[in-house]
């Protein structure tokens, strides 16, 4: 028998400075206690109550006093707190047992909340998490639907019911697919963006075919689709046995998507399924023009990073050589970058291009091998500062070494394995930079040129 928790509203963890709540005298520590006379079960409902332009709040003070506030703000205006608990509940960890889940690949030692697997629905609507929907209820399709809630974002692998069930180790997975028939039903305005985990010999080939023929008649709320390779660490004793791509499986999975983006492109007017770079990297091909990224609606499951990376380059180089040259003509530098094996050919062309105008500019790149998780591992948001202390030892690095801003915890200085950035410095004796993942800063960081003033 559950039992039920108490309502006792939800602590507030901060507020931010200039806003409504600060105004009001609203503290961390307070307690949000209703909306409009309704208490609120997540942050679905706050965000939607919220919304209005007049509400009631009740809150309970530190002390445990209770101020009733009237306020009258412009609609869509935030109150300007944020909760101990982001999601204003606990957290839905995942039920499912996939055959692809790179958690399950993680060596044992490491903190405690890399091996948590979240499967919750409104982590896609906050931060853009990519859900599997076996752990949507009713409920929550009904509540998506009422407070108007977008985009979700969907981990679908597959549109055969029976191999999602095989996929995602859940007998509940093929029917949780009819919820999507739900989300994009006519008129719901719910706008999705999807995901498949290719696995090779799984849901390749015919399957994939199938899958983006079924996801085409969700066409206008599903709005995008991106395809990417499952990432395939050492660590896989006891797992489903899954083998890499290799370049001519890329080559045709690059195919197969390129055929169906004309077709789709003619019919709805956008590019629809979408290849990661990966697959542009492994196959060896250009990256697609920038206009086939439709925006770059899937930049962050890495669909487009490196086109806009190379236009965002050339934009702001060309500024540079047109409004700096005088400073570039008298740089006398001496700097290093590590990446991770998947884009150094990218960063390492682009970083001679700057060395080419630059006489007096020493960059030297180095390739990361992810010797942690095994080489299979290519991208830069994955390598740890174990390997890059092994790796770059003794090598030339010049006055300064950059590391990618990817590589760090969110707003920390820690790497993956818990590696601090001093700890790094102190071995390597050069101090660390780090460079954001965009052209314009690459450009910035390579000509020292502060980027504010690059890009005026």
């Amino acid at each position: 028998m559950k039992i039920m928790k108490k309502y006792s509203g939800h602590i507030i963890g901060s507020v931010q400075q200039g806003s409504i709540a600060e105004e009001l005298n609203i503290e961390p520590g307070d307690a949000l206690l209703k909306i409009n006379d309704q208490e609120l079960e997540d942050v679905f409902d706050y965000q939607y109550l919220v919304q209005d332009e007049h509400l009631d709040v009740l809150i309970r003070k530190k002390d445990g006093e209770e101020w009733l506030l009237d306020i009258d703000k412009d609609y869509d205006e935030e109150l300007g707190i944020e909760f101990e608990n982001g999601l204003m509940d606990d957290y839905r960890s995942c039920s499912n047992k996939c055959i692809f889940c790179f958690i399950d690949q993680m060596p044992k030692g490491m903190r405690e909340t890399l091996y948590f697997k979240d499967d919750d629905s409104r982590l896609s609507f906050l931060q853009g998490n990519y859900v599997t929907l076996t752990n949507m209820s009713d409920k929550d399709i009904d509540r998506i639907l009422k407070y108007h809630l977008s985009p979700i974002n969907i981990s679908f692998q597959t549109t055969n019911p029976e191999l999602r069930c095989k996929m995602l180790g859940n007998r509940f997975a093929g029917e949780a697919l009819k919820k999507v028939d739900r989300l994009c039903a006519p008129g719901t305005g719910i706008e999705i963006n999807g995901q498949i985990v290719l696995c090779k010999g799984v849901n390749d080939k015919e399957e994939l075919t199938r899958s983006i023929r079924d996801l085409t008649k969700y066409i206008p709320n599903l709005q995008s689709v991106s395809v990417v390779p499952v990432g395939l660490s050492k660590f896989r004793e006891g797992l489903y046995p899954l083998e890499p791509f290799d370049s001519e499986d890329a080559k045709e999975v690059i195919d197969e998507i390129e055929k169906w983006q004309k077709k789709i492109y003619s019919e709805h007017g956008i590019h629809f399924i979408h290849a990661s770079d990966e697959w542009y990297f492994l196959a060896g091909r250009e990256f697609p023009e920038e206009e086939r990224y439709d925006g770059y609606i899937q930049l962050e499951n890495g669909v487009g990073m490196m086109r806009l990376l190379i236009t965002e380059f050339d934009e702001a180089f060309d500024i540079a050589l047109q409004n700096h040259k005088e400073h570039i003509d008298k740089l006398n530098r001496s700097i290093s970058f590590a990446t991770g094996k998947l884009v150094y050919p990218a960063i390492k062309k682009l970083a001679d291009k700057a060395m080419e105008v630059c006489p007096g500019l020493k960059c030297n790149v180095y390739e990361i091998i992810n010797e942690f998780f095994g080489e299979k591992i290519t991208v830069s948001g994955l390598l740890t500062g174990q390997d890059i202390m092994k790796q770059l030892k003794g090598k030339e690095l010049g006055e300064m070494l950059y590391l990618p801003e990817n590589l760090l915890r969110s707003g920390e200085d820690y790497l993956l394995d818990d590696v601090h950035v001093p700890e790094i410095e102190k071995e390597l004796e050069v101090p660390i930079g780090i460079s954001k993942c965009d052209g314009h800063s690459l450009v910035s960081t390579l000509f020292d040129i502060p980027i504010e003033v690059l890009m005026g």
